[in-house]
């Protein structure tokens, strides 16, 4: 085969191989896009912002990210995260000993079910009834505020994973920028390199070797 020949066909494939990374590029760019723009617009309409830096309590200072979007609104990704483990994670922690939904609800079912059997005593203990009337409104009320926090929560954790999906996408495409730009300037080079070559050069073309002189 032709060296121009080779050179030539190795071009247009290169060509070939930027279009497609041209391609892959502007598809994970649009996608990257969307992402942000989602999660920007959904966190804005929730009109979450955060306390202002004179308002952070000792704890809250602890974490930096706190101190470093205070008085912002929440319109980001990384917003949403902070303000998922270090605000919100932070507060229930302090409710209920730190337990959660699923934890609160099996001294919540005691407790029912040991008014139950104090309403059903006789002679009924009203002090008693009272007392696990109090304590079972306090247990519910703890597991409705820790439902309501950890469901915010994972809103908020479900948002930063989505933008990190965007951001993830817009470092592909510029991986996929680079790879089409280099494939076009080999492609080009390619081409110089195939007309610059003789018509008449061949590609690993193999010598023939002399013939021997016959011994007379």
């Amino acid at each position: 085969m032709k060296r121009r020949t080779l050179d030539i066909l190795f071009s247009i494939g290169g060509l070939a191989i930027a279009a497609l990374l041209l391609v892959a590029g502007i598809v994970l760019s649009a996608n990257a896009s969307f992402a942000n723009n989602y999660v920007h617009d959904q966190l804005a309409a929730q009109h979450i912002t955060f306390k202002t830096a004179d308002t952070l309590t000792d704890e809250e200072k602890k974490a930096a990210c706190l101190v470093e979007y205070a008085g912002q609104p929440m319109t980001t990704g990384k917003q949403a995260e902070c303000y998922a483990n270090e605000f919100i994670g932070l507060h229930l922690k302090s409710i209920a000993g730190g337990q959660t939904y699923a934890d609160l609800g099996t001294p919540q079912t005691q407790l029912k079910n040991q008014l139950t059997e104090a309403q059903k005593a006789t002679p009924v203990d009203q002090a008693k009834v009272d007392d696990l009337t109090k304590q079972l409104a306090d247990v519910t009320a703890q597991r409705e505020t820790v439902f309501k926090g950890e469901t915010l929560r994972g809103l908020l954790l479900t948002s930063y994973g989505f933008s990190e999906f965007g951001t993830k996408a817009g470092q592909a495409a510029l991986v996929a920028y680079g790879a089409a730009a280099l494939m076009f300037l080999l492609a080009l080079a390619g081409f110089a390199h195939a007309f610059t070559t003789p018509k008449t050069a061949g590609f690993a073309v193999v010598e023939a070797k002399p013939e021997k002189e016959s011994v007379k």
